[in-house]
């Protein structure tokens, strides 16, 4: 079989998580470079949603029923699933989202597979194997690297890619019988919710965005003031969060989440490049910043040099009355 594998990964409720609709996007454009077949693998208790949501990016998907995968942690169980077919079918290339559970799925596909993993990647092309563009040193270098092997597992951060369907939608069919399962396996004791906004950070088409010029936690009322005018989300720098004004989900830059906004509003925030490795793709940045040479001015649409305390009011006043 061969080809280029995209794990699909599905949500608690049994539908295809966003973050496998954008790499099996990636994977869909380096099988076209490649002149590789693509293929999806969904295992889950019941993968039939994800594996048909799936279909809807790539030409075809396997599927593997492990009923154990509602009671026990996904990942080990899936990656286990992966492996046995891999072993079978030796793909070139395995791709995963760099989420929570993607990460240690590849982290068990390389231990049972024996093969490389480069993690974290921004970018993917191909010239006779996986060229992985990634971000080091806390964003200050990008480096290009590939596989020693011609076999290897990618992991693709969030928000990297556009996802995009094609344009027919592929089949769906049962993978072979994988085995009876050989590793441990661990109970999922409980599930807690964590309440957000309407919709996740990745998913925000609007972002307000604190930094260190919010000054404090008392800052990030009027940060979330306007993003609620905004119909968005609020994000937060890692000073901000280091400082204890607002909590890690919300941190934006390279070691916190890659979003891809269609506005982007940076208030007092300097634009330091681990902060941009996490925005820098969103379409429009807005930033408010009393200092007029701030690194954010490089890259932004639109920089206001002003105070963001006297600029949020007046934003808030006008929305408010066009509102009205």
């Amino acid at each position: 079989m061969g080809g280029l594998w995209v794990v699909g990964e599905p949500t608690a409720e049994g539908s295809l998580a966003r973050i496998s609709t954008e790499v099996a996007t990636l994977a869909r454009h380096l099988g076209d470079q490649a002149g590789e077949d693509v293929v999806g693998v969904v295992a889950a208790a019941d993968p039939t949603n994800a594996a048909t949501e799936l279909a809807r990016y790539v030409p075809r998907v396997l599927t593997v029923a492990d009923a154990g995968a509602s009671d026990y942690a996904w990942a080990t169980i899936a990656a286990e699933r992966i492996a046995v077919l891999a072993e079978a079918a030796v793909p070139s290339c395995i791709l995963v989202g760099a989420g929570p559970d993607g990460r240690d799925v590849a982290g068990v596909l390389s231990a049972l597979l024996g093969w490389g993993v480069l993690a974290n990647a921004t970018a993917v092309t191909w010239a006779g194997g996986p060229h992985v563009e990634m971000s080091v040193f806390g964003g200050r270098l990008l480096t290009t690297s590939g596989f020693r092997s011609e076999h290897g597992i990618v992991t693709v951060r969030p928000n990297v890619v556009a996802a995009e369907p094609a344009a027919a939608v592929g089949i769906v069919e049962p993978a072979p019988a994988p085995g009876e399962p050989t590793l441990p396996r661990v109970r999922v004791m409980e599930r807690i919710e964590q309440a957000e906004a309407a919709a996740p950070i990745e998913e925000a088409r609007v972002i307000v965005s604190g930094g260190r010029g919010i000054g404090g936690p008392e800052g990030f009322g009027l940060v979330q003031e306007l993003a609620d005018a905004l119909g968005g989300a609020v994000g937060a720098t890692r000073a901000a969060v280091d400082a204890g004004w607002i909590n890690y989900n919300q941190q934006i830059g390279q070691t916190g989440k890659i979003v891809r906004p269609q506005l982007y509003l940076a208030l007092g925030i300097s634009g330091a490049i681990q902060h941009k490795v996490g925005m820098q793709t969103a379409d429009t940045i807005v930033a408010v910043n009393r200092d007029p040479d701030a690194p954010i001015g490089e890259f932004a649409d639109l920089l206001v040099v002003a105070d963001l305390f006297d600029v949020v009011p007046a934003v808030l006043s006008e929305l408010r009355a066009r509102a009205g």
